[in-house]
């Protein structure tokens, strides 16, 4: 049996992935709905909307086999994710990469594979729109095209999941988004027994942006600080937009020394965009740092409470001292 290899992207791709908050939800009608026209369409026993996670491969939705998940080495999907067309397997039985797996000698015994990825916004791919039947196939140009046509119409519905979770005018995770993110990385710290910490921005002077420039102008400067935040911190930190003018960032695997730092980096880039932009108002941010160590026990509510005070007396005594210069 031969498993199958990482794509190059990997971990951008399990970033996207998780950042959908979609592995181990419960069944959708809008999913299983595409798997009953897959069976229906192609005439199998098995059709399936797959994930492919670290270790295994996930359905969130699935008709005529029982099993939620199986582990990514004896995966098919696993193999289909890295190549853009549809990966076919007219008989596993006869395929020197499959005829030992253990989907194959048991059940589901599949011994026809179709999958047609699953293309996410930013071109990652994420599963496949699959089906599966326990005697040789093949797929004619026709069928290939119906199977692309459903995997576009999952990939709809996986894009409808992220908007739900993303600001739509700067592209990063909203409340929601972050909220949901930001739990699952504090109990996956306190798991492994590492420390974070958590930061509050709030852009100052942004009302006089939108009443001297105009409201297309502050939403400029929104997604300009955004863009800027996202180049600056790691591939690996939570950054959200809360609402307005409030941005937030999970620094993983971090203590407060180093969320300072970090913040300082941010805080030259934006001192250089300030200078090279040359507009008639600069980008600045007053912030709160909360850290936690690896034994804390506390809430992403609790932190973002924490940290919303401290930016709070930040700014308060900054706008005192520019009142008394």
């Amino acid at each position: 049996m031969q498993s199958p290899q990482q794509p190059e992207n990997e971990t951008r791709r399990l970033k996207t992935l998780h950042a959908l908050n979609i592995l181990d939800t419960p069944p959708e009608d809008r999913f299983d709905r595409l798997t009953r026209m897959a069976k229906r369409i192609f005439n199998v026993p098995n059709a399936m909307v797959s994930l492919v996670d670290d270790k295994r491969q996930w359905f969130k939705a699935r008709i005529g086999i029982a099993i939620r998940e199986t582990p990514r080495e004896i995966s098919f999907c696993g193999h289909a994710i890295l190549q853009d067309d549809p990966f076919i397997i007219p008989d596993a039985s006869a395929d020197p990469r499959f005829v030992d797996n253990p989907l194959v000698t048991g059940p589901p015994y599949i011994c026809f594979y179709a999958g047609s990825q699953l293309h996410f916004l930013d071109g990652t791919i994420l599963g496949t729109l699959c089906i599966t039947d326990t005697r040789p196939r093949t797929l004619d140009s026709e069928d290939l095209m119906l199977l692309k046509d459903l995997a576009e119409l999952a990939e709809r519905e996986l894009a409808a999941v992220h908007l739900a979770t993303v600001d739509e005018l700067t592209g990063i995770a909203n409340r929601r988004g972050f909220l949901t993110l930001a739990e699952k990385a504090l109990t996956l710290s306190a798991r492994a027994h590492l420390s974070l910490s958590l930061a509050y921005f709030d852009l100052n002077g942004f009302k006089a942006i939108n009443d001297n420039f105009g409201h297309e102008e502050g939403d400029q400067a929104l997604k300009i600080f955004s863009r800027l935040m996202r180049s600056c911190f790691r591939e690996s930190d939570i950054i959200a937009r809360l609402g307005g003018d409030e941005f937030v960032v999970l620094l993983t695997h971090s203590d407060e020394t180093f969320a300072r730092e970090s913040i300082l980096r941010f805080r030259e880039e934006l001192k250089r965009y300030n200078r090279q932009a040359n507009k008639k108002y600069n980008l600045d941010f007053s912030d709160g740092v909360v850290a936690v160590t690896a034994d804390g026990n506390c809430s992403i509510a609790d932190l973002l409470k924490q940290a919303d005070t401290r930016m709070y007396h930040q700014k308060k005594s900054s706008t005192v001292t520019d009142s008394q210069v």
